[in-house]
């Protein structure tokens, strides 16, 4: 009994593995060719679109590692996925422009998908080493949003996943399941996998957003409007030098029509008034 019991155990972890590394090699492939993109958006030259690639696609799981206790010289035992990442930004980098357009028209799509399978992936590791629940959600969710962070920041650019529809929320949502065990068994896994990208869709499409609060416009008199004083000082100063010639202009139509009644009467028409 003992020695099937052990047996079932091992062929299920196989298993676990085997889903696992389907849910890195997915993420790594949406991801990495996400960050390519946006290194040509913001015309970056080939080594800064592999970069940022690279940065987006392994820049969540170095974070998470970090965090969770595991070695960081780890990433440098993933040759397979690094080749993966390579080829996707090559073929990204070389595809013609209606093609990109596609993936573009398509981006949230599959930014979904490396949302969810890296998620899914950072609560296993984090579940695998035995941490609190706590941990679990920080794994999942640094794992699923941290390459996006990173890669947004180098493009200087507003992180999306933070101001964006909600976003980091369903990565948590993933770790919540996994470390309570609703979803253990690789059908459930993929289920999942599927529940997280349909709520990622269903908040991009709806526009489901988590209440936000702004002071950009209450603060906007002591801080936005300081750099604008000189401008304004030097928009008043035009604005006297055109009076004070208005008033001159005056005084010099006064004084002739004082010297000739005739054009003073005509100055004085309706039509000047």
């Amino acid at each position: 009994m003992d020695a099937g019991r052990t047996e079932s155990e091992a062929m299920r972890a196989e298993v676990d593995m085997d889903i696992f590394g389907v849910f890195s090699i997915i993420g790594t492939i949406a991801f990495a060719v996400s960050g390519a993109i946006v290194a040509m958006e913001e015309e970056y030259d080939i080594l800064g679109v592999f970069v940022l690639g690279l940065v987006t696609a392994f820049g969540g799981g170095v974070v998470r590692n970090v965090l969770i206790g595991i070695p960081v010289s780890t990433l440098w035992s993933q040759g397979e996925l690094f080749k993966i990442a390579l080829i996707s930004m090559t073929i990204a980098f070389i595809l013609p422009v209606n093609w990109l357009n596609r993936w573009r028209r398509s981006e949230a799509f599959f930014d979904a998908i490396g949302l969810s399978a890296f998620a899914i992936q950072g609560a296993l590791y984090a579940t695998k080493i035995g941490h609190p629940v706590s941990a679990v959600l920080v794994a999942a969710m640094l794992t699923g949003i941290g390459g996006g962070i990173i890669r947004d920041v180098l493009a200087g650019r507003k992180p999306l996943v933070l101001r964006d529809e909600i976003y980091a929320v369903w990565a948590m949502l993933a770790g919540l399941c996994i470390y309570y065990k609703w979803f253990e068994s690789t059908i459930e896994l993929l289920t999942l996998f599927a529940i997280v990208i349909v709520l990622r869709m269903l908040s991009v499409n709806f526009r489901w957003r988590l209440p936000r609060r702004s002071l950009k416009h209450a603060f906007a008199q002591s801080v936005y409007d300081r750099p604008e004083q000189p401008v304004a000082q030097e928009t008043k100063e035009k604005q006297a030098v055109a009076q004070g010639a208005v008033e001159l202009e005056r005084t010099k139509t006064i004084k002739h029509a004082i010297g000739n009644p005739f054009g003073a009467l005509v100055r004085k028409g309706w039509w000047n008034r």
